[in-house]
């Protein structure tokens, strides 16, 4: 249950936003091997004033914050931020430069889902 949040510029259409997504998901389901059913997304959304980054980096800069239940291999989490970048890429053009990714991995005890505690 990969928890997926996007941080980028505002002033993107409904439709880059779409793609963006699904370039993340897919990326998700081929590297980390997740069901189709499992999106939990989330784009935030910044002004230009709240969102500091290098200058060499463009508009379409993001980052891209998957929290996962532990126990992804070192190859599986590798194959993910390749894909997703790949993904963004071909799709939309992005440079790799502009993609960021980090993988953040709480212990299960630390996941409550319908009110339980997961580990």
């Amino acid at each position: 249950m990969p928890l997926v949040k996007i941080n980028m510029l505002k002033g993107k259409t409904a439709e880059y936003k779409k793609t963006v997504f699904d370039c993340v998901h897919q990326g998700l389901i081929e590297g980390l091997g997740i069901s189709d059913w499992d999106r939990f997304q989330r784009i935030v959304e910044f002004d230009r004033a709240d969102f500091e980054t290098p200058a060499e980096k463009s508009d379409n800069f993001m980052i891209i914050e998957l929290t996962l239940f532990p126990g992804r291999t070192k190859e599986q989490k590798k194959a993910a931020i390749e894909i997703i970048t790949a993904k963004l890429v071909a799709t939309l053009s992005i440079a790799p430069e502009d993609v960021f990714i980090i993988i953040t991995e709480p212990p299960l005890e630390n996941w409550g889902m319908a009110g339980k505690q997961k580990g």
